[in-house]
């Protein structure tokens, strides 16, 4: 019955989401032109993206309409992101995250044209719904006690419960929304499929890392070769390892004494 952590990715997270809600509600109030104008420059419009305003497909999960729809996606967030980013750490997290937010916007404009209409598109829903589908494909047999109701539950039927729902709506007024929903879900279950387990950015940044340490290694190993050149030209025999470390004559290399 605990709350869990607010900490990490998901606190930075939820401060973002509050505080711009907060700061164009203020904004609203007191010049709301420039307040619309933001709005319409953030949120997403299928249109502007095909001119050009990419961020939208990311900013658009920042703005939120109402309070109540505010209240109840932070705290989906607090949740899922907090149990998430325990498990995983704060870089999965904001990728699987992201992921599904631009999944989210994509089958947004996908639907979009397909309809023949331009909506203005608003809310964390992608992001959330990736979130949901992660928790439900990794920790599908977890049970949770469905508060206040004196009943458990796992995880992964509770997710399908979610699905069912959205591909109901699809028939609605809001199937846009809903498709935008199962966009975001199938974005989070591919991103779980297809990404290293530690994430894209952590596998990149070892393969770079992993590249640079091998060229340092191959310079020190070449200066090694002609500094044994140079040296013997001078009439000198100095050695070096495979490694480029220097051998030095004077001690026994089988001599494991030290390692005591």
């Amino acid at each position: 019955m605990n709350f869990p952590d607010f900490r990490g990715f998901t606190r930075r997270l939820i401060l973002w989401n509050v505080g711009i809600f907060f700061a164009l509600l203020l904004l609203g109030v007191a010049a709301r032109p420039f307040a619309n104008s933001l709005t319409v420059l953030l949120a997403l419009i299928p249109s502007a993206v095909l001119h050009g305003y990419i961020w939208q497909l990311l900013t658009y999960s920042f703005l939120h309409q109402g309070i109540l729809n505010t209240a109840f996606e932070m705290l989906s967030l607090w949740f899922l992101g907090s149990f998430l980013e325990a498990n995983h750490g704060s870089r999965w997290l904001a990728e699987i995250y992201f992921v599904s937010v631009a999944g989210a916007g994509l089958a947004a404009i996908a639907l979009s044209f397909a309809a023949h209409y331009d909506v203005v598109l608003t809310g964390a829903f992608g992001g959330i719904f990736g979130l949901l589908v992660a928790f439900g494909v990794l920790y599908g047999d977890m049970e949770f006690m469905l508060f206040p109701l004196p009943m458990t539950m796992k995880a992964k039927y509770l997710v399908a419960v979610y699905m069912l729902i959205s591909i109901a709506m699809l028939f609605g007024a809001q199937r846009l929304y809903a498709f935008a929903e199962l966009g975001g879900a199938l974005a989070g279950f591919l991103y779980i499929r297809l990404a290293p387990r530690r994430g894209f950015l952590s596998s990149t940044s070892e393969r770079y890392f992993g590249l640079r340490n091998n060229y340092y290694r191959w310079k020190r190993r070449r200066a090694a070769k002609k500094f044994e050149v140079y040296m013997r030209k001078q009439g000198r025999d100095v050695r070096f390892d495979s490694e480029g470390k220097y051998i030095d004559p004077d001690k026994d290399p089988n001599d494991r004494r030290w390692m005591n």
